[in-house]
């Protein structure tokens, strides 16, 4: 066991900013907050290899704009790992029935490797991946008031329908932001117990029944470390002044330019051509290259 088995932290990057100035930074909060739910909505509806595929390329090339490191979002993937290997395992084993056409390359028992399934294996594994990727990049480019204020601003007309969207945004907020803080207080237990002689590891991911045997002393004091915290926000929030649902001013406003709205018509453009133009499948595109 080494050190790397606890640095949790540097593996979540969902809730961390990273403020490297780039003019994807400096875009309007409320733009990049809209395009991003556009991307989101376009990733949960599509099923096909191509604009998956295509929205994937986006989110990297708006990580390449924003003067994101790669190895930085890559390393993302880490905590979602085991996951990935379980979605490849149930596509495998419920997605592998042939049907006539399907070109089988390996079957034993249950268990039919298809095209269809690994069609429907690398399909899924780029959505997660998309979505994790998404969620990250999100507070990577925008600090927790520019969320906040943009979330207030995108949803404030449902306020007259009787939405708390205040509340709804400022909560939002602190639970992606609550994310690495107990990732760091995690990390800080785990070494507390194997300081202790505690079987407690990364090494034991990919055993479900070890791992839950070494996760099990951990789920109580990072309950109370989140309490605990959560408590000192709410002091914190009232020795402020903080009353929900009271009608506040913004200290800075917000002022669209013409590089925001470009950004946005390109945005919802290529989202909506993901969801309604008929993309050809990936074999029809195979076989469109390999024609004489």
């Amino acid at each position: 066991m080494t050190a790397m088995d606890f640095e949790l932290s540097r593996n979540i990057t969902v809730g961390q900013y990273i403020p490297t100035g780039s003019w994807v930074h400096r875009l309007d909060p409320r733009i990049k907050l809209i395009v991003f739910i556009g991307l989101f909505a376009a990733l949960s509806l599509v099923f096909t290899a191509v604009p998956t595929g295509l929205a994937l390329a986006l989110i990297f090339a708006i990580a390449i704009a924003g003067r994101i490191p790669a190895g930085y979002v890559l390393s993302g993937l880490k905590p979602a790992l085991p996951v990935l290997v379980l979605l490849v395992i149930l596509q495998i084993l419920f997605r592998g029935q042939s049907t006539p056409g399907t070109v089988v390359y390996f079957q034993w028992w249950i268990v039919n490797i298809n095209d269809v399934a690994l069609m429907a294996i690398a399909v899924g594994t780029a959505r997660i991946v998309a979505f994790i990727f998404l969620t990250s990049l999100l507070t990577m480019v925008m600090t927790t008031t520019e969320l906040t204020h943009a979330i207030e601003s995108v949803f404030g007309p449902l306020q007259r329908v009787g939405v708390p969207v205040r509340e709804l945004a400022l909560t939002a907020t602190i639970a992606l932001r609550f994310v690495p803080t107990l990732a760091e207080e995690l990390e800080r237990v785990m070494k507390a117990q194997a300081s202790r002689l505690g079987e407690i590891g990364l090494r034991s991911d990919w055993r479900p029944d070890r791992a839950a045997r070494t996760r099990l002393p951990l789920i109580v004091p990072l309950f109370l470390t989140a309490l605990r915290r959560g408590e000192d926000l709410v002091l914190a929030m009232e020795a402020r002044g903080y009353v929900g649902g009271a009608r506040r001013n913004r200290y800075v406003q917000y002022h669209a330019g013409p590089r925001d709205w470009l950004v946005l018509v390109v945005g919802l453009a290529f989202c909506a051509a993901l969801l309604f133009v008929p993309w050809p499948t990936v074999p029809a595109l195979w076989a469109q290259w390999v024609a004489p």
